[in-house]
């Protein structure tokens, strides 16, 4: 049974590895490349950033960037999950998806995004899993390899705050 725990700089390497991961399905990201640490660092809040490892491994992690800097979307925040692909289908996403939620509650956030290509079935069904809603789908959002690609915007109000 894996572990949730916090994210530090020294697990930079298996984070950016099952990013890459992520990117080489092609229905993960818009991204082509993982950043450095500095740069990803830089876009994630310093909060709610969570692996799952087992036995010394990390099989997963989840994070937390910023929509805008304007205060007024202080609490609103985009979700990223991945899932290392030999740890995929066991429910580790899952874990830390729920445990994001109940992090980003503690930190007084209240509205999760996130962006799914709708060719990414099980990242969907895992978020309204969740507790989130699609919103509707950005039609032809950004081209990806010479194709026009849809996202759709899910999102997860709060019960807790705000309310």
């Amino acid at each position: 049974m894996s572990e949730i725990e916090p994210m530090t700089p020294g697990d930079w390497d298996s984070v950016r590895a099952i990013y890459l991961e992520g990117i080489a399905t092609g229905n993960a990201t818009f991204e082509k490349s993982a950043p450095d640490w500095e740069r990803w660092n830089a876009g994630h809040l310093p909060c709610c950033r969570l692996l799952a490892r087992a036995g010394g491994e990390v099989l997963g992690w989840a994070a937390l960037s910023p929509v805008s800097g304007r205060c007024v979307y202080g609490g609103v925040v985009e979700v990223s999950v991945y899932v290392a692909e030999r740890a995929r289908g066991r429910g580790i996403g899952r874990r830390l998806l729920s445990e994001l939620v109940a992090d980003s509650e503690r930190h007084g956030i209240w509205t999760l995004e996130a962006g799914i290509f709708p060719e990414n079935q099980a990242s969907i069904a895992l978020h309204q899993s969740a507790g989130f809603r699609v919103v509707g789908v950005r039609e032809r959002l950004g081209s990806m390899d010479g194709r026009w690609r849809d996202v759709v915007l899910m999102e997860r109000r709060s019960g807790v705050v705000g309310v």
